[in-house]
């Protein structure tokens, strides 16, 4: 029982054909540079890697690709279903949902909610219901996991007509990443995931934390757009709304050069001056390079200061769930945390965070700390995991 998992994006297709039962991928991918003349894919099976050009650069083009490397595997009878990863659900979806038209209806009236997103999305799943016409489709949100969140912290203190007729609250995002983690989490402890209240950590180039309490979000950083909330890669997190006026009258910025500007020229590029990658910053704050470990500095500061303030609603912190790519494999950025969060009980093993990067998880605390734990987030086998429950329960 195989499940295609697909991320469709604006130039772009990631994919995976997985087992959700047992985890194992037989084929993945990306295809890249869609639009254009230049559109390749990266395919990767059994451990060997290829290169092919796409003879065009349309959506039909990359799926037509992905079904013949199904032929090619002799594997196509074998696909159950293809979940798409959906961003923005708005208030209309709180789970997964089969993609039925009057679904792709609903997914088209959330546009205005992420319009560089929702479009490509419902793009990629267009072309994969023409190229597996036989296969139950099923689309896993971002938002819908933090649908759980209660008004006091989905609710901005802005005018009521805000919210009711233009749906500005908060909904937050990688709620894929966020529950699977939390679920990988309560096995690594021993515990069921509704007796734990966990705080989880998704830093990557776009970073949010998330108050998980008896396995449901209860407040997560990112608002109504992923701009909101912790330093990240290229995005500025929380600033003063204030200041889209200011530029605007100082130095004679438009609206769509300070978003610009805030989405991707911030973040730690922006303070450092010199990468989003934090590999590179840390190597160059190592080095004495002052404004990359001022990056570094506001993006830990920003991150403790989140997770203590995401305690507040669990009413007490059973675990810390470091996650993504920076919070998998930077060693600094976890010791560094947990080092001002000693008020909420963490105490840092140090070889064990040593030893946790490059696929190693697991427990980074001391015995009788409050834990810090590392857990890969696998978003493709939760999406596969959604699809193939959703398939189930409507056969």
């Amino acid at each position: 029982m195989l499940t295609l998992v697909l991320n469709s994006g604006s130039s772009s297709v990631k994919f995976a054909l997985l087992d959700p039962r047992s985890s194992e991928v037989r084929l993945s991918g990306l295809t890249e540079r869609l639009g254009s003349d230049a559109a390749s894919a990266t395919l990767k099976t059994g451990g060997e890697k290829k290169q092919v050009t796409l003879k065009d650069g349309t959506y039909a083009s990359a799926f037509g690709l992905i079904a013949g490397e199904l032929d090619a595997l002799n594997v196509r009878q074998e696909v159950q279903a293809v979940g798409h990863r959906v961003v923005h659900g708005g208030e209309k979806f709180s789970g997964s949902v089969l993609l039925t038209p009057e679904v792709m209806a609903a997914l088209r009236e959330c546009i205005p909610l992420a319009p560089l997103h929702n479009p490509p999305n419902i793009a990629g799943i267009e072309a994969a219901q023409l190229a597996f016409p036989n296969l139950p489709q099923v689309g896993v949100f971002d938002t819908a996991f933090h649908q759980t969140m209660p008004p006091v912290a989905y609710r901005y203190a802005v005018p009521e007509s805000w919210y009711t007729q233009h749906g500005v609250r908060r909904y937050g995002f990688h709620g894929t990443s966020h529950q699977y983690v939390a679920q990988e989490a309560a096995k690594m402890l021993g515990k069921p995931l509704e007796d734990l209240n966990l705080v989880t950590a998704h830093l990557g180039n776009g970073c949010s934390a998330t108050a998980v309490r008896g396995g449901q979000s209860v407040d997560s950083s990112m608002g109504f757009t992923p701009l909101e909330g912790l330093v990240m890669g290229t995005r500025s997190g929380d600033v003063d709304p204030g200041l889209h006026d200011f530029m605007a009258r100082q130095a004679g910025l438009t609206l769509t050069q300070i978003m610009t500007a805030l989405n991707k020229e911030s973040g730690l590029l922006g303070v450092s001056g010199l990468t989003n990658d934090m590999r590179e910053l840390e190597a160059a704050a190592a080095r004495g390079h002052e404004r990359a470990a001022l990056a570094l500095d506001l993006f830990i500061y920003r991150l403790a200061k989140t997770v203590a303030a995401l305690s507040v609603p669990l009413g007490r912190l059973d675990a810390l769930v470091f996650t993504g790519g920076i919070g998998e494999n930077s060693e600094l950025v976890r010791a560094r945390t947990l080092g001002h969060l000693g008020l909420l009980g963490f105490k840092l093993d140090e070889h064990a965070n040593q030893q946790a990067v490059r696929g190693q998880g697991g427990l980074i605390t001391t015995p009788g700390s409050t834990p810090a734990l590392v857990v890969n987030t696998n978003e493709e086998l939760m999406i596969a995991r959604e699809t193939m429950r959703l398939v189930a329960l409507n056969p």
